[in-house]
């Protein structure tokens, strides 16, 4: 059994994040070693799988390297996530069989549905078949029985359709207009390999540990090595490359999406940080902002910068920089830098708080 220190802990989960001061060279590997960017369109600042990127990156990262890639494919999106293009293979088999425990759309509901309008679902494989991509606006809703839910989906009886035939492996998405999905057959659209489960089982779960350095044992899997946290409860699995490796940290603007304080449990158990996404909240019960961002130091989160972009004044505009552990003037410096580096990739002009 490892153990760790929790400062030993932190840092390999920043380091295999890639958070720490060597950069990656480029997008393509970036996603390759995160394995995913999560696809959200959210934009007070700028889309999160943009800032992921920026904040790795750094300024030399263009948006439309990351739009060329998906248009290329060697970037696909799955679920809402960019994946590599090579890596589609190992969620074939279980899109096939369509038993996926982490997705709504393979609950036993969604099979249902699917099954009592099966006629829409040929319907819209012969549409795709004929003339794909296409747009959900193009494609033929003939569900006989709706999709009953309490919340914003009810009765969104094609776009859930679309969505259970993703996961099932039937379709994907090809491209984008702008925001709207274009959808397509997927064997036209993925690679043609299928690893079987449950190889591609193991081999999800090494590149999920090899990104984020440490993480709590799944059901199943056995990736990693056994391993403690002094001071925290319960038994982790941690990455055995990320062992004994040295540190060095910078200073970093991350989106609220971001992996590294994604699970917000892991976040307490390794950080100690309080943070909550507060974009759903009622302005008058938001404590740091509608998209603040958590800014990381070496190997702690010291605050949130609450800040967004107002394109029609052509600045960033710094509401608060939140200090969760104060500031000094090395860590004022710091931070400055990266509020200015973010206006700058923005292209905006920045307007900051008197007293920053």
């Amino acid at each position: 059994m490892i153990e760790l220190t929790r400062q030993e802990a932190r840092r390999i989960a920043v380091r295999a994040q890639l958070l720490g001061r060597d950069r990656p060279p480029d997008l393509v590997t970036l996603v390759e070693r995160l394995t995913f960017l999560q696809y959200d369109q959210t934009a007070a600042v700028a889309p999160s799988a943009d800032l992921v990127a920026w904040s790795r990156l750094g300024s030399s990262y263009r948006p439309a390297s990351l739009v060329a890639a998906l248009e290329d494919r060697t970037l696909v999106e799955l679920k809402g996530m960019i994946r590599p293009y090579d890596d589609i293979s190992l969620h074939r088999a279980r899109m096939a069989a369509w038993e996926d425990p982490d997705d709504q759309f393979s609950h036993p509901r969604a099979h249902a549905f699917v099954a009592a309008n099966d006629a829409c679902r040929r319907d819209i494989l012969r549409r795709l078949d004929d003339g794909g991509p296409l747009p959900q606006s193009e494609l033929p809703d003939t569900c006989t029985v709706a999709w009953g839910s309490s919340g914003w989906n009810n009765n969104r009886n094609l776009t859930m359709m679309l969505e259970c035939l993703a996961s099932r492996g039937e379709i994907a998405i090809a491209d984008r207009d702008g925001r709207e999905r274009l959808w397509d057959l997927a064997h036209r659209v993925y690679p043609a390999e299928i690893v079987p489960e449950p190889e591609a089982s193991r081999r999800r779960d090494e590149r999920l540990l090899r990104s984020l350095g440490l993480v709590r044992p799944r059901r199943g899997s056995e990736a990693g090595e056994p391993a403690t946290i002094k001071g925290v409860r319960g038994s982790w699995r941690v990455d055995p490359a990320q062992l004994g490796l040295p540190f060095a940290g910078r200073t970093a603007l991350l989106s609220p999406l971001d992996r590294l304080i994604f699970d917000r449990k892991r976040m307490l158990d390794l950080f100690a940080f309080d943070y909550t996404l507060e974009m759903y909240k009622p302005a008058s019960r938001r404590r740091w902002g509608y998209w603040a961002m958590p800014i990381l130091r070496g190997d702690r989160l010291i605050g949130k910068l609450d800040a967004t972009a107002d394109h029609r004044r052509g600045v960033l505009r710094v509401d608060a920089v939140h200090q969760d552990i104060p500031f000094d003037d090395a860590t004022d410096r710091a931070v400055l830098h990266e509020i200015q580096d973010l206006a700058r990739w923005l292209g905006l002009g920045l307007d900051l708080p008197a007293d920053f």
